[in-house]
């Protein structure tokens, strides 16, 4: 990959998330308008732990496979590099290969022959309690120190990128970078840090188009183009019945951010504090006086998950007007009945397993913090219990299940009929996973946590 240093970058964001479609007119309007690269998110914590406890994609491969196929013409058509971070949904190893394997077909397919690396960032369980007795692993709020236990307990352990070895994959040829687990902005950042663009706006830039249209007047319109330069940087919409505005800009900082004058990047701070947002034109805007603030001390963040237990679910709907007036009376008389009837029946105290009662429709999203104030028209009952293992979650779902259809309140003189929403009323899940690591590891060199393997020779 070529170093020379240049005057400005141009980065494509064609989407928030690899697989979630954009218009294709849109990548060729970016290539119209110079793009020197395409980046793009491949995943993301947002939708929880299974994905990284699984090793699962959340994306189904067709949606993937639609969105590189455009992508990667579009890179080779215009020689730029094309750079996937976050693989897989999770950033897995898997994830990584899953991702690589489409590629691999796609290139075949088209007559490609784009060198692909692959930078793995699943983390060893023995290597991490090296470097946690050394005292090299640090907790982030509100979690305290790191237990040995907790590392073996994961299934899988992702440490989150930088963008240096985004870098170290294209100075060594790569033309496709295919990356486990990176920041959301480290993959955009990548390739300008490399031609020598200033941080503050390049990680500034970056956290911008993270999420592709999501900064513009039209968030499903497709992607956005961001330009580095020396002292600032613009972001236009690729859909050009799209704009940018300062305050849809500036708005973005607010986005997944505790502090939204700053962002902490493996090797640094970003500083928005004296950033100045100004309208190019209707859709352009410009940004200008954003600073990056290099850490004394690279870090490397650990996301982990484990099995917490196994999972069946059932669904019922009530219609009952008494009931509605009276539900969460209804929903009190549920618990203490499923928890008496598990007692007598398998002879399980409450603390062998859990369930969770909510009510969709009367207050199963912000509880008590938003109360009802008329009995609502409808309520669906979401049963999720929760057992060490599946046949006893069963067992407990299945106990519950006559309440679901029949529970009265304690004044009803008759046994109401509910209605379950599938047949059989139990959905077993399988394993559930919680996130458990929240944990930063003190590395050597910004590229000793992750490994890369670049194609010798590309596909054709």
């Amino acid at each position: 990959m070529d170093n020379e240093r240049v005057d400005q970058v141009k980065v494509l964001a064609p989407t928030g998330m690899l697989g979630a479609g954009f218009p294709e007119a849109t990548i060729e309007r970016g290539l119209a308008l110079g793009a020197d690269v395409i980046s793009v998110d491949g995943g993301s914590t947002d939708s929880g732990p299974h994905y990284l406890g699984a090793s699962q994609p959340k994306t189904t491969r067709a949606a993937v496979a639609r969105d590189l196929r455009i992508l990667l013409k579009a890179a080779a058509d215009a020689g730029i590099p094309l750079i996937v971070g976050s693989c897989g949904t999770s950033g897995t190893d898997s994830g990584v290969d899953w991702v690589a394997g489409i590629v691999a077909d796609i290139q075949a397919a088209e007559g490609l022959r784009l060198r692909v690396a692959r930078v793995y960032s699943e983390q060893d369980t023995g290597t991490l309690l090296e470097r946690l007795a050394e005292g090299r692993v640090h907790a982030l709020p509100p979690l305290g120190p790191l237990e040995p236990e907790t590392l073996r307990s994961c299934t899988h352990i992702v440490g989150v990128m930088g963008h240096e070895p985004i870098v170290a994959a294209l100075e060594g040829g790569a033309q496709v970078v295919l990356a486990g687990r990176a920041t959301d902005t480290a993959i955009a950042a990548a390739y300008p840090l490399m031609k020598g663009m200033p941080a503050g706006p390049t990680w500034h830039a970056s956290k911008i188009i993270e999420c592709g249209g999501q900064c513009t007047s039209n968030p499903r319109s497709g992607g956005v183009l961001a330009t580095i330069d020396a002292d600032g940087f613009t972001i236009e919409p690729l859909d050009p019945a799209a704009a940018c505005t300062p305050v849809l800009v500036a708005a973005h900082m607010l986005y997944e951010t505790v502090n939204p004058f700053e962002m902490r990047e493996p090797d640094g701070t970003l500083d928005v504090r004296d950033a100045v947002y100004t309208a190019q034109d209707d859709r352009v805007v410009r940004v200008e006086g954003s600073r990056f603030h290099v850490a004394g001390q690279h870090t490397i963040k650990l996301e982990g998950a484990r099995i917490t237990g196994y999972e069946t679910m059932s669904f019922s709907a009530v219609r009952d007007p008494h009931i509605l007036a009276n539900i969460d009376d209804w929903a009190a008389l549920m618990r203490t009945m499923i928890r008496q009837r598990v007692e007598q029946t398998i002879g399980l105290s409450e603390d062998k397993y859990a369930f969770d009662l909510r009510l969709y429709g009367h207050n199963a999203i912000l509880g008590d913090l938003d109360p009802a104030a008329v009995p609502p028209r409808e309520v669906g009952v979401m049963l999720l219990v929760n057992a060490p293992d599946q046949s006893t979650a069963t067992a407990v779902a299945k106990i519950a299940n006559p309440l679901m259809l029949h529970l009265p309140t304690a004044d009803m003189d008759y046994l109401p009929s509910l209605a379950f929403a599938t047949s059989p009323a139990e959905v077993e899940r399988g394993a559930a996973y919680e996130f458990v690591l929240h944990h930063v590891v003190d590395t050597g060199t910004p590229t000793d946590m992750f490994r890369t393997e670049t194609e010798e020779t590309p596909h054709g």
